[in-house]
């Protein structure tokens, strides 16, 4: 080998380390040791990780991604969701989030989101030793403990992603000096106190959503200074006062989300056309915004989706409304609006759900809501409309399936157009109205044969239940008490039978005047049933021992009929029954000592009925009070008086 080529070879071996095999074999020992002691503090790791970090070259471990420079460790990606080539996989770790993380001093990105089981804290000392971080994302853990304020040192960070952890105090004030923040995510954790006013120097902000918290005081009043912001979601803590007028200057503002505080006076912005136009989402439901909606909301021609539920709103719907050519979703539920609906509402060709139920508007619908051909879901319940009848436009709207006309005041019987609608309707709610006459026997036929839910109670239907019903396959919310029903309830045990699973989940046949039908339950397909209430009926004979196999019930309520015979055993056997009434039936013998299995049980009410014996001793039995079994007058013992020693001679 010539001299000339063997300086080529040192160079190269120079170069690219091989003259070195420490910088090839181990990592930087700060990086090295910040590592060890993080997998020492982790004693479960299903994704096995953790159980490769074996040897000194940290760069190759699993997770681990170093600078080909300088060879420091600049990244962890740890997250819990995996992907593979056969399927996703969510990993555990369970164990202690270490400050030896901080010995780290060139990392970039440390990703741990989703690790449930990672307990710890924040190291207080994060923003003197992480100056490199860009990413900071723990979101999903068990951490606790403040977010220190040394976290503002942090110059470089873009993303902090710390939501649904337990993270309590007060938001440091020193996250307003990380300039080049542009995602800040800190919701469902505990924070509280007030929203600083630092927060409006974070001019790079796209994202900010601390919903679900506990915060207090004023949204600040420059935040209209965050000029990319494209998410806001204040929602779910304790803000108070107006709405600052300062929002109105959001104008490349995307997403803005203020439901759920406590928001109190006036909506004041947009004040003007120009502010706000790039708004596409607006949430400032559930708070006690009063007052009227300002007409410029109509100038909000970006606006998709809209929700002012809720509040203590009144007044007029603005004919402004007509101006949002965007809007998909509109949600004025929960208010105390009045007058008409607008006729400029019409003209929201966009529009697929509209809500305006729980309010003082009055009637006649305008006729341009049948301009409506994409609206899919319309609620219309308890206003002051006096519909009088089934507007039948409503029908022919193209792609309407859900329909909710409850407290509408509709009379007469229900309108056979409505097997025969050019969209099969999923829900119809038409309860609290004064129909009259029978369910009519194409029920479960036609437009009807996909319905999921119905609700006709509280109207004064009379007659059977039709046979057509047993054809409702996709049916998983039925309500039809508060009528005058009568005869057997055994169809509607019958729905889907040729379906082993089916898909009733809750059944509300109570205060009728069924008189039979009892021994079909848990025979047909109900088996997903969680709320079963026959209550305020005729029902007579004894309690089938089948329902044992409504496997999902929470809720069972057979109060104030005619049932007797012994309480039967199987009822002990539903595990996650949470409310069980029978009070006021004829029913005789001891409580079986199988309902102390019933560990779930919060409500019990067995008063007014044949019971005799002592009531089984333990919970949940005993936790109950007196009033849950009085009138039997055979029963004693806990919470009853003492049982009366029986004496043999």
């Amino acid at each position: 080998m010539t001299i000339e080529l063997l300086w080529v070879v040192l160079i190269t071996v120079l170069t690219f380390g091989e003259a070195n095999p420490r910088l090839k074999e181990e990592c930087n020992p700060s990086d090295l040791k910040g590592l060890t002691i993080f997998k020492s503090g982790i004693h479960v790791d299903t994704s096995g990780r953790l159980a490769n970090w074996v040897g000194g070259n940290c760069c190759n471990w699993e997770g681990i991604s170093c600078e080909n420079r300088t060879g420091r460790v600049a990244e962890i990606n740890l997250s819990a969701f995996i992907s593979s080539d056969d399927s996703p996989f969510q990993a555990q770790m369970e164990g202690l989030f270490s400050s030896s993380i901080t010995l780290l001093a060139s990392l970039q990105v440390l990703d741990l989101g989703g690790l449930s089981g990672l307990s710890g804290t924040l190291p207080k000392s994060i923003g003197f030793h992480l100056p490199e971080l860009r990413r900071l994302v723990l979101y999903g853990n068990n951490l606790s403990g403040a977010i220190p304020e040394s976290i503002g040192k942090l110059s470089k960070l873009e993303e902090l992603v710390l939501h649904e952890n337990k993270f309590s105090g007060s938001l440091p004030s020193s996250l307003g000096r990380l300039k080049n923040l542009k995602r800040l995510s800190l919701y469902s954790n505990r924070l509280l106190g007030r929203m600083p006013d630092s927060f409006t120097n974070l001019t790079s902000l796209v994202y900010l959503d601390l919903h679900d918290n506990s915060l207090t005081g004023y949204i600040p009043q420059r935040i209209g200074q965050l000029q990319v912001l494209e998410e806001l979601d204040l929602s779910s803590n304790f803000l108070a006062g107006n709405l600052p007028p300062s929002l109105a200057n959001l104008t490349a503002v995307s997403v803005m989300c203020l439901d759920t505080n406590y928001l109190e006076g006036p909506i004041p912005f947009p004040s003007s056309s120009a502010q706000m136009s790039s708004l596409r989402l607006l949430r400032l439901h559930t708070n006690h915004l009063t007052g009227k909606i300002p007409p410029t909301f109509g100038d909000l021609v970006s606006l998709q989706r809209f929700s002012l539920a809720n509040n203590k709103l009144e007044g007029a719907i603005p004919s402004s409304f007509g101006n949002l050519s965007a809007l998909r979703e509109l949600y004025l539920n929960g208010n105390q609006f009045s007058g008409q609906i607008p006729k400029s509402v019409g003209q929201l060709s966009q529009l697929i759900l509209f809500n305006i139920s729980h309010n003082l508007i009055q009637g006649p619908l305008p006729s341009e809501m049948s301009s409506l051909q994409n609206i899919q879901a319309l609620d219309l319940s308890f206003n002051l409309l006096s519909l009088s009848s089934f507007p039948k436009w409503l029908a022919e709207l193209p792609s309407l399936s859900r329909i909710y006309l409850a407290g509408c005041g509709i009379q007469g019987s229900i309108p056979g157009f409505l097997r025969s609608t050019p969209s099969p309707i999923q829900e119809l709610d038409l309860s609290a109205n004064n129909l009259t006459g029978s369910i009519p026997t194409w029920l479960g036929v036609g437009s009807l044969a996909q319905l999921y839910l119905l609700n006709l109670s509280r109207n004064s239907l009379v007659s059977k239940i039709p046979e057509s019903v047993k054809n409702l396959h996709d049916l998983g919310v039925l309500d039809l008490h508060g009528n005058k029903l009568s005869g057997s309830m055994s169809r509607v045990f019958e729905i889907g039978q040729e379906f082993p699973d089916g898909s009733l989940t809750y059944l509300d046949l109570s205060d009728n005047k069924f008189s039979s039908g009892m021994g079909q339950i848990g025979v047909g397909a109900q088996h997903g049933i969680q709320l079963l209430n026959l209550s305020n009926n005729i029902l007579q004979g004894r309690f089938p021992t089948s329902i044992e196999r409504l496997k999902l019930l929470q809720s069972l309520d057979l109060s104030s009929n005619k049932l007797g015979f012994n309480l039967p055993e199987a009822l002990a056997n539903l595990s996650m029954l949470e409310t069980l009434k029978l009070e006021k039936n004829r029913f005789a013998g001891k409580i079986p000592n199988g309902f102390l299995k019933l560990r779930k049980l919060k409500q019990l009410d067995l008063s007014d009925n044949l019971l005799v014996g002592e009531i089984p001793v333990g919970k949940p039995l005993s936790d109950f009070p007196q009033s849950s079994y009085s009138g039997n007058r055979g029963l004693c013992g806990k919470p009853l008086a003492p049982c009366k020693p029986t004496w043999f001679g």
